[in-house]
């Protein structure tokens, strides 16, 4: 990647830091995550959180949500370039959750009993990542 990864125009349809994805669509290991980037930024994880789509984009729900340039994981990537420099600046018109502890709070909320906008969320997020 000459100019590293790059973030969607905006957070996926089932992005879990958006606010009007459903609960329950994400196992709790993947919402478990989120919380860890609201730490102080020397104490999070160096990670980038790309995007559940599998296609290679930095999640723009996780750039979207605060500053970007807070998280150490968006430092990293673009010092070493593994990261696009409109990482730094992004920002998203798209309701998102304002810390990734209350978008994890959300997401567990119905995870034991999805809602059937649930199901047909996971039922897209399948069958675009071919699981059946």
């Amino acid at each position: 990647m000459p100019n590293g990864a790059k973030p969607r125009p905006r957070p996926c349809a089932s992005c879990p830091y958006r606010c009007s994805v459903p609960s329950g669509v994400w196992d709790a290991s993947e919402y478990d995550k989120l919380p860890e980037y609201d730490k102080e930024t020397w104490d999070q994880p160096t990670a980038v959180f790309h995007c559940h789509q599998n296609d290679g984009s930095v999640c723009s729900g996780w750039l979207g949500y605060g500053d970007p340039t807070n998280l150490l994981a968006v430092r990293l990537g673009l010092s070493s370039g593994k990261l696009d420099p409109s990482c730094a600046d992004y920002e998203t018109e798209v309701p998102l959750f304002p810390s990734g502890h209350a978008a994890a709070e959300h997401g567990k909320r119905e995870i034991n009993g999805p809602s059937a906008e649930a199901w047909e969320v996971i039922r897209k997020v399948s069958h675009i990542k071919g699981i059946r």
